[in-house]
């Protein structure tokens, strides 16, 4: 069983989010605690929202006091309805929360049958409840859960106490290349991702970007890939350098075939729904990109935003760092394209914007898809080979032209297929003059 949390500051819209799936059919309220009942049993998101009040109105210091816990079993277990309500209460016992007023909603819309359960984080006078080693604590009673339940155990990644940040490059600090290797030599070994754009998307939490280029070699059409580090403002700060400086696994062949496999077992991973509810749930917690973003990434999801030079977003891409999957929203669910979030966020973009708006339009389209005028975002702890050497062939001062069998031209421009079409050109009108010679 994987458990998700999320905390906010939007009581009511928790409540809807879990109330439409009632109105609709696909979900219904299976118990609740601590809730003012109705005379017909039918309950409104304003008559759950009167049981919370007092305790939100007793807050004065907490931010975010609303709580929101999704609760998903393997697609394999069979969960009747009372071993849910049971799982409910261990669940909220084990982690401090047995005694809060709380609402437990059963989603039926996907095929992983699954539970919600709001309630608030701040107790009867105000206080916090303590969410110390909350992750930690959460993952126990999960295991637990699993073993009183007989239920399939979730397959999470362990984790070792000597674990390190894998750190973003820092182009200032020199010996970027090593830098460079740290991460794309590993990247391909422990995600999955289907495209170029959600590779990039994956390396930009890191000030990494990949390009594809083009050329001919020896009269035949080669493709390659090259790699640049990344100032603040996500703008190439590094000179290029070819992927086979960090082994094959980070070139062009090899991450083809890995979106080709990456789509296979990304197409039937139970992981994606469970991703798609979090998301939406986080829509309806926050009101703002910010608060969003950060949402997520408390419950180990980076997002990225990719918007043109006057503000509009033309990608989104959900970074899930414990299934360690890379999903662009309209893979998850039309709900959550790029143009979803860009009604969503436009008027909040529009008057963040106002102010420095000149420098903005000046500012060139990074090719991160890190947010106009943000700072990056924080990445997730995940491995420890930050430690491990690194191997001869990362010292060789190989030239990168002749290493790229002329694949990459000879001036920086940014468009690299268009410039080397230029070069190809001039070659051949200068062959055909001295064939004429």
């Amino acid at each position: 069983m994987i458990a998700k949390i999320g905390h906010g500051v939007n009581m009511t819209g928790a409540l809807s989010y879990n109330q439409l799936k009632v109105d609709k059919e696909n979900g219904e309220i299976l118990t609740m605690h601590r809730i003012i009942e109705t005379a017909d049993g039918s309950f409104s998101v304003a008559q759950l929202l009167r049981s919370f009040q007092p305790y939100l109105m007793a807050n004065k210091r907490t931010e975010k006091p609303v709580l929101h816990i999704s609760l998903n079993p393997d697609p394999g277990d069979k969960v009747t309805d009372e071993n849910f309500k049971q799982i409910a209460k261990d669940y909220m016992d084990r982690m401090g929360y047995g005694d809060q007023p709380y609402v437990v909603f059963k989603h039926t819309d996907i095929e992983r049958t699954h539970i919600h359960i709001v309630s608030t984080c701040v107790d009867r006078y105000g206080k916090k409840i303590p969410d110390t080693f909350e992750k930690l604590r959460s993952m126990d009673a999960c295991r637990a859960l699993e073993q009183n339940y007989n239920l399939i155990p979730a397959t999470e990644k362990q984790r070792t106490g000597n674990e390190q940040i894998f750190r973003p490059v820092d182009y200032k600090a020199g010996d970027i290349k090593s830098q460079i290797a740290s991460v794309v030599r590993h990247l391909p070994t422990y995600y999955q991702f289907t495209t170029l754009g959600a590779y990039n998307a994956l390396l930009s939490l890191f000030n990494i970007t990949a390009e594809e280029v083009k050329g001919e070699l020896h009269g035949q059409p080669k493709q390659g890939i090259v790699y640049f580090a990344l100032n603040e403002q996500g703008e190439k700060a590094s000179n290029p350098f070819k992927s086979s400086l960090f082994g094959k696994d980070a070139g062009w062949e090899a991450l083809q075939q890995h979106f080709i496999e990456a789509k296979k077992k990304m197409k039937t991973d139970p992981t994606k729904a469970i991703l798609k509810n979090t998301i939406e749930a986080a829509m309806h917690l926050t009101g703002t990109e910010a608060d969003f973003k950060k949402q997520l990434m408390e419950q180990g999801i980076n997002t990225v935003v990719r918007r043109t030079g006057d503000g509009r977003i033309y990608g989104m891409t959900f970074i899930d760092h414990e299934s360690r999957m890379v999903w662009n929203g309209s893979q998850l669910d039309t709900d959550l394209s790029a143009n979803v979030f860009n009604d969503w966020w436009k008027e909040q973009f529009a008057e963040h914007r106002q102010d420095d708006d000149d420098a903005r339009i000046n500012t060139p389209l990074p090719t991160t898809g890190k947010n106009i005028g943000e700072a990056s975002d924080e990445t997730h702890e995940l491995f420890d080979f930050l430690n491990e050497e690194q191997p001869a062939y990362l010292n060789e001062d190989l030239g990168l032209i002749d290493a790229l069998g002329g694949l990459l031209p000879e001036a920086q421009g940014e468009d690299y297929e268009e410039q080397d079409f230029t070069n190809r050109m001039r070659k051949k009108k200068k062959r055909k003059r001295l064939g004429r010679q």
